[in-house]
């Protein structure tokens, strides 16, 4: 990427600290970036965005009188990579991880920044178009999580579902084979430990290797150490550790 197909972006950040600190790690470590404008609120935020049309926007996911889910709703017309900014909040790194969106936390790491950048870069340079904003959002107003839908990393790409059609999720090495209603299997590069992080319930690990949607459980035998039938007809042992947590589910 040479210098005339630098990445157009905006930083939206409420501290001028933040700001500063971010605009200098972007000029010193990341060159292929161009900053063409900073705001410091939602609201004017939105306004700059529609004039500028940036290719990517660095935001902050926290900012008074508003956060970045504003942002994104009043942007929903266009279209530009996003590199989250955060302070650590179980919630919102639930929501960027099931989004498979590109997020920073605070205070900086010039490392985890400059990964960010090349991963933005090399999604822009391969026109790989996946709206994560527009799933952000849609997200962010479905207060039903298994309505709300996870983009899943495949070899070939993304794959947008919803989380109520997973039936259930199986480590497989570096990777994760997750098992749709429709009885599709996708091969995620993921670890199963992603997936029990950012996936709520009624998603509950219930063994090492296997993360299930309570959903379609049909039955639990005590016998054999205890195992589950799906509706699928996949029976799915239930490990020690995890059985009190799964049995405190059904009594729930």
């Amino acid at each position: 990427m040479n210098a005339l197909q630098r990445i157009k972006s905006v930083i939206v950040e409420d501290e001028s600290a933040a700001r500063e600190a971010l605009r200098t790690y972007l000029k010193k470590y990341c060159p292929q970036i161009e900053v063409i404008g900073e705001i410091d609120n939602c609201k004017d935020a939105i306004l700059l965005l529609h004039e500028l049309e940036p290719q990517l926007v660095f935001l902050d996911v926290e900012m008074p009188f508003g956060n970045a889910f504003d942002v994104l709703e009043g942007c929903k017309d266009l279209y530009f990579e996003t590199i989250f900014v955060t302070a650590f909040s179980e919630y919102s790194l639930r929501a960027l991880n099931q989004s498979a969106a590109y997020y920073l936390l605070k205070p900086i790491s010039i490392e985890e920044l400059i990964l960010a950048v090349n991963k933005v870069q090399q999604h822009i340079i391969n026109n790989e178009i996946i709206n994560r904003n527009r799933i952000l959002v849609e997200n962010f107003k479905e207060s039903k999580p298994e309505k709300q839908q996870v983009i899943l990393p495949t070899l070939e790409g993304f794959e947008v579902v919803r989380m109520e059609e997973i039936v259930r999720l199986q480590g497989n090495g570096n990777f994760t084979d997750i098992f749709l209603r429709d009885k599709t299997k996708k091969m995620v590069c993921r670890f199963l430990k992603h997936f029990s992080e950012i996936l709520p319930y009624p998603f509950v690990r219930i063994h090492k290797s296997h993360i299930i949607n309570v959903n379609y459980v049909k039955s639990y035998h005590k016998n054999s150490g205890g195992y589950v039938v799906l509706e699928d007809g996949n029976e799915i042992e239930i490990s020690p550790s995890y059985k009190e947590n799964f049995m405190q589910i059904f009594k729930s």
